[in-house]
C-alpha cells in the first residue's frame, strides 16, 4: 500500500510540475496523448529507480572483494546459512556431505550460470512468487525452474521436455497446456507456471514430503514408488535416494545448491547480469486477427528478437487468430503504442498500406488522411486476370501477401487471382506465380527487414545518466549501448551526442 501511495504521489507531482512550467498558458496543459506519454515516462523512471534497490552492492563493498575474487567458506558457514534458509522453509535443506559437495561445485564452477540466471530472474521470479502464493506453496520452488531450464522458456531436452518447467507433452496436456502448429503452451511462462504449481501440489499431497515431490517431478511417480519399495517403504527423500535413478539422486542436491547460491550470491561476489526488462514493466494486449511478428516489428520499431523473447509461446513468429484471442506481451509503452496503432497493424498484415509511426520515422511524406502511406500501385479493373509469362516466388518466413505483391509491382487482388487464392493466408515454402520480370520494379529483395529509420541523436544535458536517457527514449540500456558502441556510459558530458534511433 505504501508503494502504491508513493507511486501515485510521484505521478501527480510529475504531471503537476510539468503543467506549472513558467510561461505556459493554461490551455497548453498536457492532454490526450501528451498526458499518457508523460504518465508512461514517469512510470518507467519510477520502475527504473525501483529496480536498482538491491543489497548486493553494499554486501560486496563491505566484504571488500576485487572483481576477480572467488570466495569460498568453511563448511560450517555453508551449514549455518542452510540452517537460516531452513528456518524459513518447509524443505529439508539438509547439510550433509552430498549437499556440501554440490554447493562447493556450484560456487566454483557455476558462477557464470548464476549471474545469467539472476539477470533472467527479473523477468520471471515475481510472477513465480505470485503463482506459488496463490496455491499456498513454498516460495523456494521458484528455484526449480532454474535447474530445469536455466530460466529459458524455449529450451527443449533430448527427451522432449519443453519450457521453463520442462513439461513432457503428455504431462503438459494432462494439466491443460495446449499445442498446435502455431503455439505450444509449455513455452508460455505464466500458463506453464500455473500448471507446474498444480502438478507439484498434487505430488506433495501424494508423498507429504517436498523433496520426494521434487524427485517425482524429475523421475515420475512410478520410479519414486519403486524406490520407496526397494528402500523398505521409507518415506523421506534422503532414505529413498540411494534407490532412485542416478539423475534423480543429484536432482534435490542441485536444487538445494541453486537455492543457496542465488540466495547468497553477493557473499560469493556474483553480480547479476543486466536485465533488459523486468516483469512489472510488461503488459499484454489480445489481438483480433492473426498477425506475424514482422508486422508488429515494423509498426513499433522493435527488434524481432525482443518480441520473440517476450512471447515464446508462438512457435512460428505468428500470433494466430482464435475465438479465444491470443495475446501479445510487450513493454508497457509498446503496448500503449500498439493499442493506438492496432488498425495500422492489421493494414500492414493484410492490406495495401504501411503505417507511418511518427516516433520511428518523422520524415515520411505523401501520407493519406488516415496517417498511412500507399504502397500498392493502382489496382486493375475488376474481374481482370494478368496475362503473359510468369515467374515464381517462394514464400519465406515472415512474408505477407501484401509485401510480396508490393515487391513485384502487383496489387494483392492481382496476386490472389493469379494464384487462385480466396484469402491472404500463405505458408512458408509456398510457390506463388508473379508477373515475369516484375521483381525489379519495387523494393529490395529482402522483404523481411523493417524500413530503415532516419538516424536520430539526443544531446546530453546536465544531470542526465545513460539509464535515464534510455528510459526517456523508450529503449533498454542494452539497446542504447548497441546504438552507441564504444562510448563510456559512466562518463557522459554535457552536449555529447547519443544516437537514439
Amino acid at each position: 500500500m505504501n508503494k502504491l501511495l508513493t507511486l501515485s504521489v510521484f505521478l501527480l507531482l510529475t504531471v503537476a510540475a510539468m503543467a506549472q512550467n513558467s510561461g505556459r498558458a493554461a490551455n497548453d496543459s498536457l492532454v490526450g496523448v501528451q498526458m499518457i506519454t508523460t504518465i508512461e515516462q514517469s512510470l518507467n523512471l519510477y520502475y527504473a529507480e525501483h529496480s536498482k534497490t538491491s543489497k548486493y552492492d553494499s554486501i560486496i563493498a563491505a566484504l571488500n572483494y576485487e572483481s576477480t575474487d572467488i570466495p569460498e567458506f568453511h563448511d560450517s558457514i555453508y551449514c549455518a546459512r542452510l540452517h537460516v534458509m531452513n528456518e524459513m522453509s518447509p524443505f529439508q535443506l539438509e547439510c550433509n556431505e552430498t549437499t556440501l559437495s554440490t554447493i562447493r561445485f556450484f560456487v566454483q564452477k557455476r558462477r557464470g550460470f548464476a549471474r545469467v540466471v539472476l539477470g533472467r530472474s527479473k523477468l520471471y521470479f515475481d510472477m513465480f512468487e505470485a503463482k506459488l502464493a496463490q496455491y499456498d506453496m513454498p516460495i523456494e520452488l521458484k528455484y526449480l525452474a532454474v535447474i530445469e531450464s536455466g530460466l529459458r522458456p524455449q529450451v527443449k531436452s533430448r527427451a522432449g521436455a519443453l519450457g521453463l518447467w520442462q513439461f513432457m507433452y503428455g504431462t503438459g496436456k494432462m494439466y491443460g497446456l495446449k499445442e498446435n502448429s502455431y503455439i505450444d503452451e509449455r513455452m508460455d511462462p505464466e500458463l506453464a507456471t500455473d500448471a507446474a504449481c498444480r502438478y507439484l501440489k498434487k505430488l506433495y499431497e501424494i508423498y507429504n514430503d517436498w523433496n520426494l515431490a521434487l524427485a517425482a517431478y524429475n523421475a515420475g511417480p512410478g520410479n519414486v514408488n519403486k524406490a520407496i519399495r526397494r528402500s523398505g517403504n521409507k518415506l523421506t527423500y534422503w532414505e529413498v535416494r540411494p534407490f532412485l535413478p542416478k539423475e534423480t539422486q543429484g536432482y534435490v542436491p542441485n536444487f538445494i545448491a541453486a537455492a543457496y547460491l542465488l540466495t547468497y550470491h553477493a557473499e560469493h561476489n556474483i553480480i547479476p547480469a543486466e536485465a533488459d526488462v523486468h516483469f512489472y514493466q510488461l503488459d499484454t494486449m489480445c489481438l483480433k486477427k492473426g498477425v506475424h511478428f514482422t508486422s508488429i516489428s515494423k509498426v513499433l520499431g522493435m527488434e524481432l528478437a525482443e518480441i520473440q523473447a517476450l512471447n515464446p509461446i508462438y512457435k512460428r513468429d505468428y500470433v494466430p487468430f482464435s475465438d479465444e484471442q491470443y495475446c501479445l506481451m510487450l513493454p508497457l509503452e509498446k503496448i500503449g503504442q500498439l493499442v493506438s496503432l492496432e488498425d495500422s497493424l492489421y493494414k500492414v498484415e493484410y492490406g495495401p498500406v504501411v503505417p507511418v509511426n511518427p516516433e520511428i520515422n518523422n520524415t515520411a511524406t505523401n501520407t493519406g488522411n488516415d496517417g498511412t502511406t500507399p504502397v500498392d500501385p493502382p489496382k486493375p479493373p475488376a474481374n481482370t486476370t494478368p496475362t503473359g509469362p510468369v515467374d515464381y516466388h517462394k514464400v519465406s518466413s515472415g512474408e505477407t501477401l501484401g509485401a510480396i505483391a508490393t515487391r513485384y509491382g502487383m496489387s494483392v487482388s492481382e496476386l490472389q487471382r493469379l494464384n487462385g487464392l480466396n484469402s491472404t493466408r500463405i505458408y512458408v515454402g509456398q510457390r506463388l506465380k508473379v508477373k515475369q520480370g516484375s521483381g525489379t520494379q519495387t523494393t529490395p529483395a529482402n522483404t523481411n527487414t523493417a524500413p530503415v529509420a532516419t538516424k536520430q541523436y539526443y544531446s546530453v544535458r546536465s544531470g542526465d545518466t545513460f539509464g535515464n536517457i534510455a528510459q526517456r527514449q523508450r529503449l533498454s540500456q542494452s539497446q542504447l549501448k548497441r546504438l552507441n558502441p564504444g562510448i563510456n556510459i559512466d562518463r557522459l558530458s554535457v552536449g555529447q551526442k547519443i544516437r537514439v534511433r
